[in-house]
């Protein structure tokens, strides 16, 4: 039986999710997978820290509102987050990293994840910035600690986009994929068809919890940029900067011009689309485009993602599934520590802890 004592690093809605799979499922995944995971540090911008390397009693955290929760105070609290501090010092096998990080520079995460593969811990994170703009070197020094480096839910969540071109997709040449990657853009765009007009589909949006406050992101293909980078670095090999990925957003697209579209068959969509070229370069750019029924994308409607991967054998390979949501990512999460559990006894690593059979009870 394999035990993980993890690291939180942002207890914010992805990380509370996560905590309350490992309280709700913990029992499930130690019969299924003979993996038992237990939670000995978090922090939190506004919470603070708590550390206890025995185990944290989740329970009545999760029963605190997140705006209401504080650590100070409690055994093992500080009312200071203490990043650095917990992530290189405390004693985890798997540091899950999950805090808001400015999508400019992909800072703090970025930090947050080096310090952690530096510390010989295996890394997890639903960040973008850390794979889109330091990835490569992130993946070298993972290697070269000997630990492993998993971001599955940076691209769509908890649907394993990453996963299934890297371990399904296997034998098959990917000449390119095209995707679907921002749920917001999509629910306007699909609003727009209903006959509503753009600011007030942006505010049904907000509403529903699709769109921030500010929903330049999403709408101006900022998010697909970084999400297409990373598709592109781990599937087509290639090594994108964000100035290389051209951009263009939902600005010049009006009402009349999705009226008019769908009377000729066509839907327009904010595609993502990275295509290596006859020269072995890799053609990214993010951009509106009007696509005809047959297309696989053109069906995706609402706040799903999808992304088509382009093979020389099997044609385009479509998956498609949420690419929002706090349990939707928290599963990602928790996929990529599945993916390390089943990794590390296959390369005869036993640096993580075991615990007895015969002493451990779920």
């Amino acid at each position: 039986m394999g035990r993980y004592d993890l690291a939180l690093i942002g207890f914010g809605g992805v990380n509370r999710a996560l905590a309350a799979l490992i309280c709700e499922r913990g029992k499930r995944l130690s019969a299924e997978l003979g993996l038992a995971l237990r939670v000995v540090a978090i922090t939190d911008l506004r919470a603070g820290s708590l550390v206890d390397t025995e185990g944290i009693d989740l329970t009545p955290l999760l029963a605190v509102e997140p705006g209401e929760l504080t650590f100070a105070g409690m055994t093992g609290g500080s009312a200071d987050p203490r990043n650095e501090w917990v992530i290189r010092e405390v004693p985890a096998d798997i540091v899950v990293e999950a805090t808001f990080t400015d999508p400019t520079e992909g800072e703090p995460a970025l930090s947050h994840v080096r310090w952690a593969l530096e510390s010989g811990k295996h890394v997890c994170t639903t960040n973008k910035g850390p794979v889109a703009f330091g990835g490569r070197a992130l993946r070298q020094l993972a290697a070269e600690r000997d630990v492993s480096f998993e971001f599955e839910g940076a691209v769509l969540s908890g649907t394993p986009v990453l996963r299934t071109a890297q371990r399904m997709l296997g034998g098959l040449e990917i000449a390119g994929v095209q995707g679907i990657m921002n749920g917001t853009s999509n629910y306007i765009l699909g609003r727009l068809e209903a006959g509503i007009d753009l600011a007030t589909a942006i505010a049904e949006a907000q509403e529903l919890g699709y769109a921030e406050a500010d929903p330049t992101a999403d709408l101006e293909g900022h998010d697909v940029q970084l999400k297409l980078m990373i598709l592109a670095n781990e599937v087509l090999g290639a090594d994108l900067r964000r100035e290389d990925v051209f951009r263009e957003g939902l600005s010049n697209i009006t009402q009349q011009d999705v009226q008019n579209a769908m009377s000729k068959g066509l839907r327009w969509k904010l595609v993502g689309s990275a295509m290596r070229q006859a020269d072995g370069s890799v053609d990214a750019r993010v951009a509106p485009l009007a696509l005809p029924a047959h297309h696989p994308l053109a069906g995706i409607s609402g706040p799903v993602n999808a992304v088509a991967f382009h093979t020389d054998l099997l044609g385009v390979v479509t998956v498609s599934g949420p690419g929002a949501g706090r349990t939707e990512t928290a599963y990602a999460l928790l996929s990529d520590i599945i993916a390390i559990h089943r990794r590390r006894p296959a390369d005869g690593n036993t640096a993580l802890r075991r615990v007895p059979q015969e002493t451990h009870h779920g």
